[in-house]
Order: structure tokens, then sequence, then C-alpha cells
């Protein structure tokens, strides 16, 4: 990464510098990632994620982050360096927090207009639960795809298919993991995605060859993953239909349900279609749901606090729920605001803190030039590529460094051995792009289990797309099955 704090803002990810140290050994570098997994596995499965209370893994990450330091001092990197490069790294995520923010703003906002009610209440009335997963699958597929953003989709639709599931009585991990694996792979198909226009910038090819040469393993993915959610919906064990009428009748009693307030997402949608920043698209919507709120929910935000001021103040701000008389309903009625995210948004920082380190000191250069150094096959190559991308997700805590760092690192070695760009590109989306979210420390995981309310751990095994991606992007190459050539690209 770029050395230079003051011309962060102007140098693109992709133009970055990676940092090489020769002092450094392949086994030094390996020792804060060891360590930092040997930590959390201890957190997680013998102290149950409080260890160290409930910033137990920030305080790891940080953990993780001074032994770096050490190695860096003993290896000739100074602390001003690696300040330097902890701060990029926090200066990187500067957006993404913020909208973090407006995501926990814009989820009190719609809960106190009455717009994530109205999503469960039709929602409830029109997906059974017998197509329930699979349609959240291509709901959030088609509305990822419009977007660009799997981001945008879960602060979206995936908040209210998440409330719809829970209220049917589906398991949170199945609802959040259903719309994980539609909106990354919508995420991935769209041109109006960062990453599916990172990937090809790295790799060296166009962006629509990269799509269509994606496809080839996307599309059998997606199908398996709609298969199986097919297959869970029918033998899911859900709430019966006259809980459901129970259920529709309390929020009908509670909130002032209609039509009209689909206007709000539609909003954002709308701006985010028009090519508004998400930063602009998410603050319409929490001031649309505001202007809502008062015209359709004034009995809820007097329920809330006693004015209407300080009701929308809680809103965006603190946590606060609306009581009903379905305890079930109490739960999914309640939001935290803005102050509700301070969690995901430490683990971000001290996830970046510890990438920053570790990239400052050449250990992500040197793991992964160890990686290419194993590749003396074609599958070999691929396997190897597939290992850098999750193993960045894990250390550097940030899908876009996954995508860039082997992008650089891998694009001679697949000239070398005469293969086409789009065959790194695809690599690089099948492998980073997707698995990004499957880390709960990584800024795409620790954004998604903060939003759908869902920890990472809960919906692992069900985020099918996103694991199942680089299975299938190394069986193809195992096989020799669309592996294009150079020569064949011209």
């Amino acid at each position: 990464m770029q050395n230079d704090p003051d011309n962060i803002e102007k140098i693109p990810i992709e133009d970055q510098k990676i940092i090489d140290n020769k002092e450094l050994s392949i086994l030094e570098a390996l020792v804060p990632v060891v360590i930092l997994m040997g930590l959390l596995a201890y957190n997680i499965f013998v102290k149950d994620g409080a260890w160290l209370g409930d910033f137990s893994n920030q305080f790891i990450l940080l953990m993780g982050g001074g032994v770096a330091l050490i190695l860096g001092l003993l290896n000739k990197v100074t602390i001003s360096q690696m300040g330097q490069e902890v701060w990029e790294n926090l200066k990187s995520v500067f957006v993404p927090v913020l909208i973090l923010l407006l995501v926990g703003a814009l989820a009190g906002t719609w809960l106190a207009s009455g717009v994530i009610p109205a999503m469960v209440y039709y929602g409830l009335k029109v997906l059974s639960p017998e197509i329930f997963l699979p349609a959240s699958v291509v709901i959030s597929a088609i509305i990822s795809i419009a977007t660009g953003s799997s981001w945008t989709t879960s602060a979206t639709v995936g908040i209210a298919l998440v409330g719809i599931g829970v209220a049917l009585g589906i398991s949170g991990g199945m609802i959040a993991g259903a719309v994980i694996s539609g909106a990354y792979f919508g995420d991935k198909m769209s041109p109006l995605s960062d990453t599916t226009n990172l990937a090809p910038a790295m790799a060296g090819t166009d962006l629509f060859t990269h799509i269509k040469y994606m496809a080839i393993t996307t599309v059998p993915s997606i199908v398996i993953t709609l298969i199986v959610f097919s297959i869970l919906s029918l033998n899911a064990d859900v709430s019966g239909d006259a809980d459901v009428s129970s259920i529709l009748a309390t929020i009908d009693a509670t909130f002032n349900i209609n039509p009209w307030l689909f206007g709000v997402p539609l909003v954002v949608i709308g701006m985010i279609l028009l090519k508004a920043k998400p930063l602009v698209a998410l603050s319409g919507g929490i001031f649309a749901a505001i202007i809502f709120a008062l015209i359709f929910q004034p009995d809820v935000l007097a329920r809330i606090a006693d004015s209407n001021i300080k009701a929308i103040f809680n809103a965006i701000f603190v946590d606060f729920a609306v009581e009903t008389d379905n305890p079930d309903l109490n739960d999914l009625f309640a939001a935290g605001g803005m102050w509700g995210m301070n969690w995901t948004i430490a683990l971000i920082l001290c996830a970046m803190v510890f990438g920053g380190v570790m990239d400052a000191i050449g250990a992500l250069a040197r793991i992964t030039k160890a990686l290419l150094s194993l590749a003396d096959s074609v599958f070999g190559l691929f396997a190897s590529t597939v290992i850098s991308c999750l193993g960045l997700n894990v250390v550097a805590s940030d899908q876009y460094l996954a995508l860039v760092i082997p992008g650089k690192m891998f694009k001679q070695a697949y000239e070398d051995r005469g293969l086409a760009p789009e065959n790194l590109s695809r690599t690089l989306e099948d492998s980073g792009t997707v698995t990004s979210v499957l880390v709960p420390w990584n800024t795409c995981g620790a954004y998604q289990s903060g939003v759908l309310g869902v920890p990472v751990v809960d919906y692992f095994a069900f985020a099918i797309f996103n694991w199942l991606s680089p299975f299938m992007t190394l069986i193809f190459a195992a096989f020799r099955i669309k592996i294009r050539q150079l020569a064949a690209s011209k």
C-alpha cells in the first residue's frame, strides 16, 4: 500500500504499493497469524466468545497486531512506517464505517416508520414457508444485480427477509445464508459492483469478458445453492397458519400498515439506480422514513418517547423497542440505531490495525509469494490463488486487499503459463470477493452479521454460494474445464 498518507485519497487501491520486506522470513510472517487464529479459537470454542468480555475478538486482533509490531521492529521496520500503514487502513474504512452508522439509523427509522413491519406483514402473506428460502436467494440476487451492492441489499430487503423468516419460525442462520448467497451472486454478476470492476483491472482483462467468463463457475454454484435451499424450505420446521394469522393481527394492531410505506425503500433503490453515492442514498432513506413516521405512525412515536423529536432521535441514535403482545415480535421490533453498530465498527477498526501492521512489515507479500512458489502446475497455480485470497481475507480483513495483492502477485505467473487473464480475474472473485463475508472480523463479515443481526458462525454453513464458489473454481481447474488459453482470448 502507498506509504504517503497525504496521497491516499488520490490513489486507487489497485495502484497502491505492496510492501515487501526481505528481512522477514515466511515463518516469521506466519507467527502473528498462528497466534491470532489460536487466540480466536480459544475464545470461540473454549470461552464461548466472552474470554475478555463483550469485545474479546477486538482485543485479540490488537494482540495479534502487537505481535506483528514486535516482529516488525526486529526486522528493521520503524514505528513510523507501521503507523502510516495502520492510518491508511483506518482511512480506507472511513466510508464503510459511515455506511454502518447510517444503516443503524436506517434500521431504527424504518422500524419507527412501519417500513420493516409492513415488509414483514405483506411478506408473510405472499411468501409461504415452502418457497421462502429459495425466494430469498432470488429476491436478494435481483436487488444486488440492480444496485451492484451486497451491502445495500442486506440493509434493505435483507433486514425484511430476516424478519419475515423469523416470524415464520425459520432459523435466522438459514435466512441470513440465503440472503447473503443471493446478494453476493448479484454483486459478482453486476457491472455496477466495485469488486466486479476491480478484479478484471487487477488481472488485465475487460469488465464484460470477466463477467461472461465468471458466469461459467458462478451459475452452477447458484443453481446448487437454490436446489439446497429448496430442499431446506420443504423440510423446515416452521410455524403453522394460525401462528402467522396471530402475528399478522398483532402487526396490524401495532402499526398503521399500508402499501405507501414501500415508498421508503423504493427511494433508496431508486437513488442507487440513479448512481447516487451509498451515503447519499442511505441518508435519503432515513429522511424519507422520518417523514413517513410522522405521517403514518404518530401512535408508535408516542410509545417510543414523550415527543416526536425525542422518538426520532432515539430511532436514529440509540436502542429502542416497540412493545407488542407477541413475545416473538418484541425481539423483531427492536433496533439499536447508530449506537447498535459500535461492536461491529470496533471489530472493523481493530482488524484494520492488525492488517495494517501485517502489511507494513511485509508479511502479506511474503505469505503470498510463498504460495506462488508452490504453484508448479496449472491446478497448483489456481489453488495457490484461491488459498492466497482466502488467507488475505482472514489476515488482512479486507476483501479489496484479497483481490489486489494476489492479483498483482499472480498476474505474471498466469501469463507465463499461457493462461488468459480472465482465468485470474474469475478466480479472484470466486475466492476473494465471496469468502470475505465468512470471516467474522473481515469488514464484510462484520457488516453482514451486524446488519442482519445474525452472527457469522450461525450463517456460515448456510452461505452456500459463498463457500461453494472457491471449490467450484478448483473443480473446473482440476478437470481443465473452460480454462482459456492466452492465444484464444485475443
